[in-house]
């Protein structure tokens, strides 16, 4: 990955439990400075911070709605950018049926090379930066090879056939491209970071309120912190294709990778 974001790498399950201790920490904080000052509240000042808690809650609901619509977008560009691929790579492949009898089993071959190349470059973690960039590397190489088998197709024999072949080769590039793109894309930080932010004041403000009111925090509270919780741990893990439980599935590439060399057996 290019730029280091600390939210990325730092794994999701630390990320969820340590969000999960600041908001305990900030409830329990927030409930003794809360006791300590109950006696210099009225009841118009009660239901001031009751009607702040409520808006806060209401501003950490548009927050999660926000922050898990661009983290589930992220990943369907994601998986969709795997089918485009797959698709591309086998659109290629079909039409080197078009070359020559003296460029076609390299060709073939070539792309056999490249599929499975590409297929183990999405299967590798995201902390394997460097077996992935080599992967990337070598697939690029590949398809050097193979644009010039069809640039020697092109000026040796010409024709529409030949033409079509480069074509489908141009956007079995461009779908590298946009698919390596799509991986690196996900949820600003400053988002992110404002969100956690939100979750331990409102942490505070419920231990404060709790505080004023001399009511012990039941269960609903302890399951709305959980549950907030385990919606950031989606989040994050939405937001990471490579690496935690859920990932981008890898299928379509397995499959167009597998029907190619099963094609030549």
């Amino acid at each position: 990955m290019g730029q280091t974001e600390i939210m990325y790498d730092i794994n999701s399950i630390l990320i969820a439990v340590v969000l999960l201790l600041a908001m305990g920490a900030a409830m329990r904080l927030g409930c003794v400075v809360g006791k300590q000052g109950s006696a210099h509240h009225n009841d118009e000042s009660k239901s001031q911070i009751g009607a702040v808690q409520g808006s806060l809650l209401g501003l950490l609901a548009l927050l999660l709605g926000f922050t898990f619509s661009l983290a589930l977008n992220r990943y369907d560009d994601r998986s969709r950018a795997v089918v485009d691929e797959a698709n591309a790579i086998g659109t290629a492949w079909l039409r080197t049926d078009f070359l020559s009898d003296a460029r076609r089993d390299e060709a073939k071959a070539l792309m056999i090379r490249y599929g499975l190349t590409r297929f183990e470059a999405g299967r590798v973690p995201a902390s394997e930066t460097d077996r992935r960039d080599g992967l990337v590397q070598a697939a690029e190489e590949i398809f050097v090879k193979v644009w010039d088998v069809a640039s020697l197709e092109i000026q040796e024999v010409g024709g529409p056939a030949s033409v079509s072949f480069a074509a489908s080769l141009n956007d079995m590039i461009d779908s590298l491209g946009s698919r390596d793109a799509a991986i690196e894309r996900h949820v600003p930080e400053p988002v992110l970071f404002l969100m956690f932010a939100t979750f331990v004041l409102l942490g505070s403000i419920l231990g404060y309120n709790s505080g004023l009111t001399l009511a012990k925090a039941g269960f609903p509270i302890y399951a709305m912190m959980i549950l907030i919780v385990a919606l950031v741990f989606v989040i994050i893990d939405l937001d990471r294709p490579r690496r935690g439980i859920i990932s981008v599935n890898q299928e379509p590439l397995r499959l167009v990778s597998e029907s190619m060399a099963a094609a030549v057996n």
